[in-house]
């Protein structure tokens, strides 16, 4: 692995202790204790264990930085620094024991995503980044496709859960799309289809109702290999309104035209 700044250091040590767990956890996914948040949302124990180990960690290193996690939502009194964690994106994978979920931590400094890792800890692919700095994947740079041509591309999208109330406008962008381009996929963690998109295995990924923590740490990874990261009219409110759109930078106009 390349040399990695204090930071990244930080998260990749709090990545590695955490993952021991779910390791555990996921050989053993049948006997977890789970308890619904909502249709089709779920929580187990491994989410909130895991989220406890990844702060700890952090607030050894960091004491003053503040925090933004999806179980515990937001501490710290930092308005300078904050850690954005997901302890497990892709729970529902998780649970049903397929192997495509990650921890996702990111760093804001002064509200800017600064650098982001994402780590799945059953195929030990670490995806990371900081800002002016390069994307990699485990000790190697990585790079966004070179695609131009939209009936070439493969693209990744999450789609409607249970509980979303808005799934007629995916279906129809759903279809809108799927008749344009090579293939879409739907694998179940945003993070991850981030991951995939920054070092070139699809080539564009848009998804809707997205929080936060979702998307922090695969924002500075996917503009650091020298992809795009847009709301669906090519703007940058993507955090604001939950509706992400991340290409490799050639295919913005056709896609933005399509979501349209």
């Amino acid at each position: 692995m390349p040399l990695l700044s204090a930071n990244l250091n930080i998260m990749e040590k709090a990545c590695k202790k955490a993952s021991k767990l779910l390791i555990r956890d996921f050989g053993e996914v049948e006997k977890l204790q789970v308890s619904k948040k909502g249709p089709g949302d779920f929580v187990t124990n491994s989410d909130k264990r895991t989220e406890k180990i990844i702060i700890n960690e952090l607030s050894l290193a960091r004491p003053d930085y503040s925090f933004l996690a999806e179980e515990s939502g937001s501490s710290g009194k930092s308005n300078e620094f904050r850690w954005i964690i997901d302890p497990i994106d892709g729970t529902t994978n998780f649970l049903h024991g397929i192997p495509y979920f990650a921890i996702s931590i990111g760093l804001e400094k002064n509200k800017e995503i600064i650098c982001g890792m994402i780590f799945n800890p059953i195929t030990n692919e670490m995806f990371y980044a900081e800002k002016g700095k390069g994307a990699y994947l485990n000790n190697s740079r990585i790079r966004v496709s070179s695609r131009k041509n939209i009936d070439e591309c493969v693209l990744l999208t999450g789609g409607p859960i249970l509980s979303y109330k808005n799934k007629e406008i995916f279906f129809k962008e759903y279809e809108s799309v799927s008749r344009r381009v090579a293939a879409t996929r739907k694998f179940g963690s945003s993070a991850l289809d981030l991951a995939y998109l920054a070092s070139g295995r699809c080539d564009a990924v848009w998804e809707r109702n997205l929080n936060y923590w979702d998307v922090a740490a695969g924002i500075v990874i996917v503009k650091e290999a020298g992809g795009t990261v847009t709301d669906f009219k090519g703007g940058d409110k993507y955090i604001e309104d939950g509706n992400l759109l991340a290409t490799n930078s050639k295919i913005d106009k056709d896609l933005i035209a399509l979501l349209a």
